[in-house]
């Protein structure tokens, strides 16, 4: 349903096919500020990815604990003198930074005991996407749908 003053042009079964209305609303000239693309019916779907392991956390935790060491290695080379210590201390953090995340990411899965021995990835869809314009400007909107 849409808010007063709005007008739906168009509906669609994926968000593509309204981002494109829009996109050739736009390429025309037409002031697509007044443009809104409203999903319907939302639901979560999640893709199943692959299996997780106890290595496979461990090495996902020791990635993840990597970057968080190159992070405060950063911080800390702000008060090191000399490119070498800069570079040790990088490269020091870093390492530290990935053996504590593979130990946490390997406890982690490994004391979840077996409940979630996959990886995923999570997305909202919507069964319908419409395409609302301002009532004013909803009839010259009106001829990109039919063009």
């Amino acid at each position: 349903m849409g808010a007063p003053g709005r007008r739906c042009i168009a509906s669609f079964g994926d968000y593509l096919a309204a981002q494109q209305l829009v996109d050739r609303m736009s390429d025309a000239g037409f002031p697509v500020e007044y443009v809104r693309i409203v999903g319907d019916g939302v639901r979560t779907v999640e893709q199943v990815t692959g299996r997780m392991t106890n290595g496979r956390a461990a090495l996902a935790g020791a990635a993840s604990g990597a970057w968080f060491g190159l992070l405060i290695g950063l911080l800390f080379g702000l008060f090191t003198t000399g490119p070498v210590a800069w570079v040790w201390v990088i490269v020091g953090t870093t390492i530290i930074g990935a053996v504590w995340g593979a130990i946490f990411g390997f406890v982690a899965h490994w004391s979840s005991g077996g409940q979630r021995d996959f990886s995923s990835v999570r997305t909202l869809e919507a069964q319908r996407y419409d395409v609302y314009v301002d009532e004013e400007h909803a009839a010259e909107a009106a001829r990109f749908v039919q063009g």
